[in-house]
């Protein structure tokens, strides 16, 4: 047989030029063909960056690339990934093969004000930027004409640690944005904020097919206060965030127009980004007409994703505020303030009702969705004054999150999948019909790639936590017995989320005697691990993460409950690929989705929920288990101790039971057949590619169809 022939060495100049371009577009975080690349120049690098490409390519030594150049094996892999890219961006996608292609001038703006694409680009603060992210992914994969539109945080959210008693430690980090393969385009920008125009440039990073633009205000040209606007995600005082607001909303449409990006429609991914289509509204009427009537042509337009199920989580500001920060903008719209204000209100007229961002976004789109079924009915529970209406007439309906299955699937899983039931990730389609066949892979080869990565998570948990431990100067000893803790074959829960109150995370340990009996029995152990960030100034909810971090220290815990600082999408691969049961308890109906247990039966997790979000849809009494009722008690307290108390009666009764009822291969064949049925029908409709074309279908389409009506 005839050899292939070899590749010829390349010089290092060479090679480092290929690399950056590979890491150039973030096509390389969603396929392996791309980050293993990455992961192979230097694996020691990779991980301390974070599984960063030019992070990584910048600190391996040159004698390492010299050496790599001279390998035909790496060369070719440089080269192998390149052209899978190419071919990715040159394929027609399900958007071009539609009906939906023959659309002139579509095109989609989608604004949000956080966007978590990869754990290296430290740009999201939780849900919903994870949201955001699989977005922008799934309409690169689909084809979507689509752009992302948002801010450039050079501190990020915020790193977490924990010092020795709990508390929260918060530390603010200097990103440097060419290590995320930001470009400057070179154009800027002039933003009425207030009295003054503030100065941003616009930077991109381009997401597959799909342009995410990104405005930064950290330029010499601007005062202190102004440089602040992009300092941070969600930092500071109202004043800071509402300015941050019009800086997303005017800003991001300025920065669209001077790019020469014509879009046909706009995507308000939660209210923070409303001034966007109040901008659209101005520049409409500046070409000559009646505002109202070009209020109507943008309302037309425009799509309003909600994702806050209570009244108290939409921000909301004094009229006074936002008629001064939008000064420049109303002048232009040749409006009053009260006419300003009326379109944030409620109750037109009524002075004593805040300026909501929410209300002011409803009021500009005429297609507005929540992100669950539950939550639209909450959603059109809440906003019945608003539009008038009783509950069942209000225009708000409902399109339940997804994830992209790329991103979130670890390649163990991804390969048994495809060896056993023909899976095919790489088929860019918004149907997922291939998990159906799921019930019929092998059960003890699935329960060997479960086994597999669950150890690698307990191995991951004992490195993080001996970590921990050492920057807390906790000593060699207790570094040292990080590595004895933890069961590779134990039952792992895992719970990890934002540090909300209302997703109530010590609940599990309402009875902590009745918890620490169940974690500590001998021939069926259980352990969990936590993971979580509250906001910077939520102090409740960094009670929360002091009180899991104190009991996690307890005797009686040590060893079967660990807490990992620093949440981050590394650490939720980790957690969802290696956890047997995922949990999750927000109190009903504050959970407006959820994405995080629509990944664990990627990898044949099962999930553990209150009927609340997304998981009253996917739930079918075989997939995992429920928590509780829907019927709400009379109190708080009440709601919790009948929710703990549900969690204890099925853990002792059902999910331990029958992750340790073994045949004589220590198969847990009654387990592996609820997994398999979690695998066959979570991801089926649970994924972003349906997502997004619903969004498509039902919201894109008709809003570019009627904007000019």
């Amino acid at each position: 047989m005839a050899r292939a022939p070899r590749l010829p060495s390349i010089t290092v100049d060479d090679l480092t030029l290929h690399l950056r371009d590979l890491a150039s577009n973030l096509w390389w975080s969603w396929n392996e063909e791309g980050w293993s690349v990455f992961q192979t120049l230097d694996p020691v690098e990779w991980r301390a960056t974070n599984h960063s490409p030019l992070a990584t390519l910048e600190r391996t030594s040159h004698a390492r690339l010299e050496a790599l150049a001279h390998d035909p094996i790496f060369v070719k892999r440089v080269y192998d990934g390149l052209a899978a890219r190419m071919a990715y961006l040159g394929e027609r996608a399900w958007f071009q093969r539609g009906a939906a292609a023959r659309l002139r001038g579509f095109k989609v703006a989608y604004f949000c004000s956080e966007f978590g694409l990869h754990e290296s680009i430290q740009q999201y603060a939780g849900g919903l930027g994870i949201l955001a992210g699989d977005h922008l992914k799934s309409a690169s994969d689909l084809g979507v004409p689509l752009v992302g539109v948002g801010l450039a945080y050079r501190h990020g959210y915020y790193i977490q640690n924990l010092h020795r008693d709990g508390s929260t430690q918060v530390l603010y980090p200097e990103y440097d944005f060419h290590r995320w393969g930001l470009e400057d385009l070179h154009v800027s920008i002039a933003c009425p904020i207030g009295a003054r125009l503030v100065t941003a440039r616009i930077l991109r990073l381009q997401v597959g097919r799909v342009p995410l633009y990104l405005l930064d205000t950290n330029l010499k040209a601007n005062s202190p206060d102004d440089r602040r606007l992009t300092e941070g995600l969600y930092k500071g005082e109202p004043a800071l965030r509402l300015r941050q607001q019009v800086l997303l909303g005017v800003g991001g449409m300025l920065a669209l127009k001077a790019l020469g990006e014509r879009v046909s429609v706009l995507h308000l991914n939660e209210g923070h980004a409303a001034f966007a289509a109040l901008q659209r509204a101005v520049d409409i009427h500046a070409s000559g007409g009646v505002f109202g009537d070009a209020v109507g042509a943008v309302r037309r337009s425009t799509v309003f994703t909600t994702h806050t199920p209570v009244p108290a989580g939409h921000d909301r500001y004094d009229h006074a505020m936002v008629a001064d920060a939008l000064e420049g903008v109303i002048a232009r719209a040749g409006i009053s303030a009260s006419e300003l204000a009326d379109l944030g209100r409620v109750r037109a007229g009524d002075s004593t009702e805040s300026f909501c961002m929410t209300v002011l976004a409803m009021r500009l789109a005429q297609r507005v969705n929540g992100v669950s079924s539950l939550h639209g009915e909450v959603s059109r529970e809440m906003w019945r004054e608003l539009y008038g209406a009783d509950g069942h007439s209000v225009p708000i309906g409902s399109i339940t999150n997804g994830v992209h299955t790329k991103t979130w699937i670890d390649p163990d899983a991804a390969h048994f999948w495809r060896e056993e039931i023909g899976l095919r990730l790489s088929k860019q389609a918004p149907t997922a019909s291939g998990w159906r066949r799921a019930e019929s892979a092998d059960p003890r080869r699935f329960w060997a790639m479960r086994t597999r990565l669950r150890n690698r998570l307990v191995h991951f948990v004992r490195d993080r936590m001996a970590l921990q431990r050492k920057r807390r100067g906790e000593g060699q000893a207790a570094v040292a017995a990080t590595y004895s803790l933890f069961d590779e074959n134990a039952l792992t829960i895992g719970f990890a989320r934002r540090f909300a109150t209302y997703k109530r995370a010590p609940l599990l340990f309402h009875d902590a005697d009745r918890l620490a009996r169940i974690l500590s029995d001998q021939r069926r152990p259980v352990q969990i691990v936590f993971a979580g960030k509250a906001h910077p100034r939520d102090e409740a909810g960094q009670a929360f993460a002091r009180r899991i971090f104190e009991l996690s220290r307890e005797g009686r815990f040590v060893g079967r409950v660990a807490f990992l600082e620093e949440y981050d999408m590394h650490v939720g691969r980790m957690l969802v690929s290696g956890c047997d049961v995922w949990l999750n308890t927000p109190t009903r109906p504050y959970e407006a989705s959820g994405t995080s247990g629509m990944k664990p039966p990627l990898h044949g997790g099962l999930n553990l929920s209150i009927l609340d979000g997304w998981w009253p849809e996917a739930y079918d009494g075989i997939n995992g288990w429920q928590i509780g009722t829907t019927e709400a008690a009379e109190d708080q307290a009440a709601q919790d101790e009948c929710d703990a108390t549900s969690i204890y009666e099925t853990l002792e009764q059902s999910v331990i039971p029958q992750f340790y009822d073994r045949d004589a291969d220590g198969t847990p064949l009654g387990w592996v057949a609820r997994a398999l049925h979690s695998a066959a029908t979570v991801p089926l409709a649970f994924n972003s590619h349906r997502m997004v074309a619903q969004y498509t279908r039902t919201m894109y389409v008709g809003a570019h169809e009627t904007r000019g009506s």
